[in-house]
């Protein structure tokens, strides 16, 4: 006979890790299915390096930190863990459960927790040809792995976002020089982030377009258009990141059978989707007012658990307050 579990977690991200330790308070049977090789999510394998200020009580930590706390506290329940491991098919059993279909083998499930973020990512790359060459030898790169790779080198970032600011902060002490360029005069990013890089020694270069890009000698040559002119400048740099953000995926989520709004999963203020027993947190989900940051994956987590455990076992008294589960 198949293990059901009581529930199975779609995403391995922040979130997701985070609805996994809760079911674990809650004495839940959990299972946790991630597509890439570690848990972690698109915070992990995207940008280690940042900082994230958004969370209560911790001033600012790192991604790569934030998720290997995460995965201290998973520790404590132990869930078990689907690596390299993609949903393809969700159907309903005789028993209105779920039989989950996947890349590996079949999951069986009481209910579903959708946290799989923007789904299958990939970065938004530069408008013009430029010799891939650049890319594979390291001298362009769209996502930082390891700060020390840019330790006393000359950095161009291309970008006006949050990323874009929070990557040129966190390079600025150990990198020679780092030079941010945007298209507009205006970033997108935080205010409190924008204000720390125009505090900063972080060149700004607005409003200016990337026009060409070839390695001379040992470094990279980057040719950049002022806006609204016909005018070229050059600067020398040693690597040139491109953080014009990422395309998702979430075609996938059009075959589970749930209501979308766009790529988004809609659901309700408990987390419920239009599939019952189906729920998603995080990036997504979507509902009137929705902000996507962790912080709010984080709240809509307990929801989400709480939701699916009363309804497939109406009979257990549910906790009020998180000090309870463990009374």
């Amino acid at each position: 006979m198949n293990h059901k579990y009581d529930l199975l977690i779609i995403g391995g991200g922040p979130v997701g890790l985070f609805a996994a330790h809760f079911a674990g308070m809650r004495n839940a049977d959990v299972a946790i299915v991630e597509s890439l090789p570690q848990l972690g999510g698109q915070v992990a394998a995207l940008f280690p390096e940042k900082n994230i200020y958004d969370l209560g009580g911790i001033p600012s930590i790192k991604a790569k930190d934030l998720i290997q706390q995460q995965l201290v506290q998973l520790n404590a329940f132990a869930p078990k863990v689907f690596l390299n491991t993609s949903v393809t098919d969700i159907a309903s059993d005789d028993n209105h459960d779920f039989v989950v279909t996947t890349t590996n083998e079949e999951i069986h499930a009481k209910a579903i927790i959708i946290a799989v973020g923007n789904g299958a990512f990939a970065p938004r790359k530069l408008a013009f040809d430029y010799d891939q060459q650049l890319e594979r030898n390291g001298m362009i790169n769209y996502f930082i792995t390891e700060l020390d790779q840019y330790r006393d080198k000359n950095i161009a970032i291309a970008g006006g976002g949050d990323s874009a600011i929070d990557c040129a902060l966190a390079l600025e002490s150990i990198a020679k020089s780092v030079t941010i360029i945007h298209r507009r005069d205006q970033f997108r990013a935080l205010e409190s982030s924008v204000a720390k890089m125009n505090a900063s020694t972080i060149r700004v270069k607005t409003p200016y377009l990337l026009n060409d890009l070839h390695e001379k000698g040992q470094q990279l040559q980057i040719d950049l258009k002022k806006v609204k002119t016909t005018g070229i400048e050059t600067m020398m740099v040693d690597k040139l990141i491109v953080n014009y953000g990422f395309t998702a995926d979430s075609r996938i989520l059009r075959k589970w059978d749930l209501e979308l709004n766009g790529v988004k999963v809609k659901v309700n203020t408990r987390m419920e989707t239009s599939r019952p027993k189906v729920y998603a947190i995080g990036d997504a989900a979507d509902y009137p007012g929705k902000m996507n940051l962790i912080a709010t994956g984080y709240g809509e987590a307990p929801i989400a658990v709480t939701t699916a455990l009363e309804t497939i076992y109406p009979e257990k008294v549910q906790p009020l307050h998180s000090t309870s589960l463990f009374n």
